[in-house]
C-alpha cells in the first residue's frame, strides 16, 4: 500500500491556489490597463512571489518612472514660474494654482450652498402660496454657475456633438469602404473639409442656428447647440476616415464566403464588416472625441457659450491676480478630462474588440 506524502499534498494546494491567485492578477490586468493603472500587476504579482526582480523592472518603468517625470515638471515649472513676469504678475507655480483650486471647490460648494436655500425659501413661499388658495410661483436660481457646473456643461456638449458625429461618420464610413463609387464621392469633400478650423466653422454654424431658433426657449440652448454643431463638424473625419479604411480591409475571402452564402446587405454589414472594422472604428472614435474636445474649448472661449472654454475667457479678462492661476487650474482640469474620456472609449473598445491598442 502506498502513502501520499502530506507535505507534498500541501504544496500541491499551495501552488494551485498560487496559479489561481495569478489568473485572477492577470484578468485584473486588463481593467488596469484600462484605467491608466497598470503598474498595480506587478506589484500584486511581486506581493505574490512571481520573480520579484523582474516586477521591481515593471514597477520601476510603470510607475517609478512617470512619477520621476511629473516630479522633474514640477520642480522646474516651480523654480521657473516665478522668473516670468507678466501683465497679470509672475507665473503662478504648482502651489498658487492648487491654491486656486481649493478656492474653486470651496466656491463652489458656497454657491450650491446658496441655490440650496434659495429653493429652500421658494418651497416654503409657494407653501404659504397654495394655503392661501394662490398659485405658486416658479422663480429660477439666477447665480453664477459653479466650476463644476461648467464642466459638466462642456463633458455634455462634447457627448452630444461626438453623438452626432458617430451616427453621420460611421455609416458614410462603412459606404465609402464597402463601395469603390461612394469612395470616390467623399474623398474630395474629406479632403476639403477636414483642415477647416472650428474658428472658421463657428461663424457659419452661430448664424445658421440663429435663423432657425429664433428664440432660446427650445428643447435645448441654442449655445448647446452652437457648440455641439462645431464639434460634430470637426470631429466626425477620424471616424470616417478610420471606418472607410477598416471595412476596405477586411479580408477579401471572407467578403467571398459572403457571396456564396448569398447574404443580404443588412446581414453582410452585422455579420461580416462591423465586428472585422470594429478596432479600426474604436480607433477613429478616440481619435475623434479627443478631437473634439480640443474643438470644444476653443469654441466656447469664442463664442462665450458656457462650459470650461468660457471659464478661461472670463478669468482672462477679469485680469485679477488669481485669475492666471485659475487658468492654469482649467488648462490642467481640461487635460484630466481628455485623459479620462479617451480611458472611457478605451474601456468601450476593450469590451467590444480584441485589440491590444492601447
Amino acid at each position: 500500500m502506498t502513502t501520499v506524502d502530506p507535505n507534498f499534498t500541501e504544496d500541491a494546494a499551495q501552488e494551485a491556489r498560487r496559479a489561481r491567485l495569478f489568473t485572477r492578477i492577470n484578468a485584473a490586468d486588463k481593467w488596469f490597463q484600462v484605467l491608466g493603472l497598470a503598474w498595480i500587476t506587478p506589484i500584486a504579482k511581486a506581493a505574490a512571489g512571481d520573480n520579484p526582480a523582474a516586477q521591481v523592472k515593471e514597477i520601476w518603468r510603470l510607475l517609478a518612472v512617470p512619477l520621476l517625470a511629473i516630479a522633474g515638471f514640477l520642480l522646474l515649472w516651480g523654480t521657473l514660474a516665478p522668473k516670468v513676469q507678466t501683465s497679470l504678475g509672475a507665473v503662478p507655480g504648482p502651489a498658487q494654482v492648487w491654491t486656486e483650486a481649493v478656492n474653486l471647490h470651496q466656491d463652489a460648494q458656497a454657491k450650491a450652498a446658496s441655490k440650496a436655500k434659495f429653493d429652500a425659501q421658494v418651497a416654503q413661499l409657494n407653501e404659504r402660496r397654495i394655503e392661501q388658495g394662490k398659485d405658486p410661483v416658479q422663480r429660477a436660481y439666477t447665480g453664477a454657475p459653479t466650476y463644476y457646473q461648467q464642466i459638466w456643461t462642456s463633458i455634455q456638449t462634447v457627448f452630444f456633438g461626438f453623438l452626432i458625429a458617430t451616427v453621420v461618420a460611421v455609416p458614410l464610413g462603412i459606404a465609402a469602404g464597402l463601395s469603390p463609387i461612394a469612395n470616390a464621392a467623399l474623398n474630395p469633400l474629406i479632403q476639403i473639409f477636414k483642415p477647416v478650423s472650428p474658428l472658421a466653422w463657428l461663424p457659419i454654424v452661430t448664424m445658421i442656428v440663429s435663423a432657425l431658433a429664433a428664440s432660446n426657449d427650445g428643447l435645448l440652448p441654442k449655445s448647446f447647440v452652437i457648440s455641439a454643431i462645431t464639434v460634430t463638424l470637426c470631429s466626425l473625419w477620424p471616424t470616417l476616415i478610420n471606418t472607410a479604411l477598416g471595412v476596405s480591409s477586411i479580408d477579401k475571402d471572407l467578403v467571398n464566403v459572403s457571396k456564396v452564402l448569398k447574404m443580404n446587405t443588412y446581414t453582410k454589414i452585422t455579420k461580416l464588416v462591423l465586428p472585422s472594422a470594429l478596432p479600426l472604428i474604436f480607433t477613429g472614435l478616440r481619435l475623434s472625441l479627443g478631437v473634439g474636445w480640443m474643438v470644444l474649448i476653443a469654441a466656447e472661449m469664442l463664442a462665450q457659450n458656457p462650459g470650461l472654454g468660457k471659464f478661461v475667457w472670463d478669468e482672462f479678462q477679469n485680469g485679477s491676480s488669481s485669475s492666471l492661476a485659475k487658468i492654469m487650474v482649467a488648462v490642467l482640469t481640461i487635460g484630466i478630462i481628455g485623459f479620462l474620456l479617451d480611458r472611457v472609449m478605451y474601456a468601450l473598445q476593450s469590451l467590444f474588440t480584441f485589440t491590444n491598442n492601447r
